[in-house]
């Protein structure tokens, strides 16, 4: 394997909350208003410092959709997932684009999201807009 680099991000970002790896910048998220198990997840068009895995198709709330879940490279943490592909019509704006699970995440601010009653239990991809 070669060596790793890094990127480093200036402004606001989220970064892995086990390593402080930089992810992605606060004004690059798309939407706030995905859900995932776990809670909040954040849709980007752009993330940084990440490797994929593979790709595999997943039954979500919205449908079925080819993805990749993807790690942080600093420590290998999974952080969130890649859509691939959408295979309804009305989701393909999601094609190409990155979620980041904010439990994974530290914020801008430093804070941490915890857990909370309101995950969906059995699923994930919940698109409120």
């Amino acid at each position: 394997m070669g060596r790793l680099f890094v990127i480093t991000l200036e402004g606001r970002f989220y970064r892995c909350k086990h390593c402080e790896t930089h992810l992605a910048l606060s004004d690059d998220i798309l939407s706030r208003s995905f859900h995932c198990r776990h809670g909040k997840a954040y849709l980007y068009d752009k993330v940084v410092n990440i490797t994929e895995g593979e790709k595999e198709e997943r039954m979500m709330i919205t449908g079925l959709h080819t993805v990749v879940d993807i790690f942080c490279i600093g420590c290998g943490s999974i952080v969130g997932w890649k859509y691939e592909a959408a295979h309804d019509k009305t989701q393909k704006y999601k094609e190409g684009k990155f979620i980041l699970e904010r439990v994974k995440l530290t914020g801008p601010d430093g804070s941490n999201y915890l857990e909370t009653q309101e995950a969906q239990v059995g699923g994930s991809d919940l698109d409120d807009a």
